[in-house]
């Protein structure tokens, strides 16, 4: 059985609502169901297709901490939202324009944030009495007139998906497994996307069962014909048309963040001319990593799994030690764990990347969600004045660059590194221009293969750190004839290495290794403004994820006549020489992140400027709605002070809840 409601109050609904006469330059859709539902599944096969059709695109899959909730409960639902358009598209988008519900949890976590007037595509024949128990609903949704300032479009898409499967054999619980695709061919109709990448990707996943294979296409092939020919009204669902998006000419391909550092990895030690060595030790969201620089062996790429966080760092420490490029990756939790290690390969000056797949904290906090609250750990998080270079990626794509660029930094000041990311860009893809390797600088290793020093007598002697004009020391392969030497966690001598734990010594040493990493400034690009005026009443700073929400949000600022500009920080630590003359160009300061305000307080203590927070800590990513929304009030606030400052109650700013409630 179909249903069709559709509001009654035509004021409710949009000026272009789902469907809207002219093509859209965006569309937001969000697939959400049980976790078994393969709502991931259908919503990276969707993003397949999206890229293939030449438009720019955002997702963001948001799924449970549980590994299998109980069906049909509101913590086991899991969500796939993708943000589509003509246009650039830097975010997943905010509200969804397409809702499509495979069971009542999921209509119920989900369809607030749906736009009014919005389309919801729910499958009937999950709402059994049971289902809506225990999505705490005491009555239908779909019946008793919830949901009419939304389109509903509602029918039976299990039985379908029964009927499209039958001649396959399957039992019931294996053909119902199908729905996603039953649900994916009925979006792939709604927006005009071809089939056939899909048929074949199906036809390779189940290459061993065939028949399984058959059914998924039968059932693919089956929700697209619904679309062309079942009569359900063409003022709610229609063939939606968004034109591709203008782009260079190159080769593109979909990446998510684990991807994009993967490979940036890669060609990181490929331009220092190294092997890779990766310990580490499975923990969400940065498992994945693991997982893809195992295929990568022909590469030179050597993968270690650990039986703890300790082990995989300090095997990757080693690694460095005998002449490789050692890298770790684990997420909060974890990087605690190695803090006792990082500050070895500090003391010890081996370069070494550390990657950080930020989630919601503290202790286990949120597995699955995304947060950047660990700013504070990766620039101070460790015992004794143990200074780190910090790098951020500000998106999937970007993070292929910020691991060449964490691989350059370590080798070339021989000192670990730090590469954050967090659980938004680590799972969420976007198209990337494949970049021209030829336009990449080699950053080649120099081992010293001679002695380099002369002792008291005279005598030729080697002398491990001895530092060069940036306070960096000499790598040596262990074994390399005459070169014995010795490193270690104790601090040591200038030059020599030998143990020495003297005031005067520890006093240098450590002062030789600030240097070393402040230094680090002078090999890093100016600060860039994103968007906007290098001066004015208002300056946006963000750093990491946060970038697309805050580009969006000060470009419709801009829009609206405010003097207001964007500034995203990839160096952490050292920040670009001219950030502090740059920040204090501007009259005010605001800083979005996801998080208490860390980003923040390191502005306030290197520059003295009054940056302000906004800070959100959901474990999710900010919209571009609460951020414009930010800066409205930001400039209200100003402009109702005679004197024209803000005041320094900074409670005026406005909550996350007070910009979206």
């Amino acid at each position: 059985m179909t249903t069709i409601l559709a509001p009654k109050n035509s004021e409710s609904q949009p000026q272009t609502g789902v469907v809207p006469e002219a093509a859209p330059e965006a569309v937001v859709v969000r697939f959400a169901g049980d976790s078994g539902d393969g709502m991931q599944l259908t919503g990276g096969q969707f993003t397949l297709s999206t890229a293939l059709a030449g438009n720019d695109l955002a997702t963001f899959p948001d799924f449970p901490a549980e590994i299998r909730a109980p069906q049909g409960t509101l913590f086991g639902v899991s969500a796939f939202q993708i943000n589509f358009g003509s246009t650039e598209i830097t975010t997943a988008g905010d509200a969804p324009d397409v809702l499509v519900a495979m069971n009542p949890a999921a209509l119920k976590t989900n369809v607030t944030a749906l736009k009014p007037g919005g389309l919801i595509i729910a499958d009937a024949g999950e709402f059994s009495k049971r289902n809506l128990e225990k999505a705490k609903y005491e009555v239908n949704p779909l019946e008793d007139g919830s949901l009419a300032k939304w389109q509903l479009l509602a029918f039976d898409i299990s039985a379908l998906t029964l009927e499209s499967v039958k001649p396959f054999g399957l039992g019931n619980k294996e053909a119902l497994r199908c729905k996603n695709m039953w649900t994916l061919g009925l979006a792939l109709w709604m927006f005009d996307r071809d089939r056939a990448p899909l048929i074949e990707w199906l036809k390779d996943k189940f290459k061993k069962n065939p028949v399984l294979a058959d059914a998924n296409i039968a059932a693919l092939n089956a929700g697209h014909a619904y679309g062309e020919t079942a009569e359900i009204g063409g003022h709610v669902l229609e063939k939606v048309q968004v034109a591709a998006a203008p782009s260079p000419a190159g080769l593109y391909r979909t990446v998510n963040g684990a991807e994009a550092i993967s490979y940036g990895l890669v060609a990181g030690a490929q331009l220092a001319g190294l092997k890779i060595f990766f310990g580490g030790y499975p923990i969400t969201p940065a498992s994945a990593i693991l997982h893809n620089l195992v295929k990568m062996k022909e590469f030179g790429v050597t993968t270690f799994q650990a039986e703890d966080e300790i082990a995989a760092i300090c095997s990757a420490i080693g690694a460095s030690w005998a002449g490789q490029l050692g890298v770790t990756s684990s997420s909060g939790p974890g990087i605690a764990l190695k803090g006792e290690a990082m500050g070895l390969a500090v003391i010890t000056e081996l370069p070494l990347v550390i990657v950080n797949s930020q989630r919601g904290g503290p202790s286990t906090g949120l597995p699955t969600k995304t947060e950047q609250s660990d700013l504070y750990q990766a620039v101070y998080g460790r015992n004794g004045d143990a200074p780190v270079p910090v790098v951020a990626a500000r998106s999937p794509a970007d993070a292929f660059e910020c691991a060449v660029e964490a691989c350059r930094i370590a080798v070339q000041y021989m000192t670990p590194v730090i590469l954050l990311t967090d659980g938004y860009i680590a799972n969420a893809a976007e198209p990337w221009l494949v970049p021209d390797p030829a336009t990449f600088t080699p950053f080649p290793v120099t081992f010293l293969e001679e002695l380099n020093g002369e002792a008291p007598n005279g005598q030729k002697t080697v002398l491990p750190y001895k530092r060069d004009e940036r306070g960096v020391r000499p790598w040596i392969k262990p074994g390399t004839p005459g070169l014995m030497h010795r490193i270690g966690g104790i601090e040591k001598a200038p030059e020599t290495g030998d143990l020495d734990y003297s005031p005067d010594t520890h006093q240098k040493q450590t002062i030789a290794r600030l240097e070393k990493v402040n230094g680090i400034a002078g090999s890093i690009p100016a600060q860039e403004v994103s968007l906007g005026e290098t001066s004015g009443k208002l300056a946006v700073i963000g750093w990491g994820s946060t970038f697309g929400p805050i580009h969006q949000a000060v470009r419709r600022a801009r829009a609206r006549g405010l003097a207001v500009s964007h500034i995203h920080v990839r160096h952490i630590w050292p920040m670009p020489a001219n950030l502090g003359e740059l920040l204090k160009s501007f009259d005010h300061v605001l800083v979005p992140e996801m998080n208490t305000g860390q980003f923040k307080t390191v502005l306030r203590d290197q520059y003295l400027v009054d940056a302000k927070p906004l800070n959100k800590v959901s474990g999710q990513p900010f919209t571009i709605a609460e951020i414009e929304t930010a800066i409205g009030t930001f400039f209200d606030n100003i402009s109702g002070n005679e004197g024209g400052e803000l005041p320094a109650d900074t409670t005026q700013l406005p909550s996350i809840e007070a910009v979206n409630p």
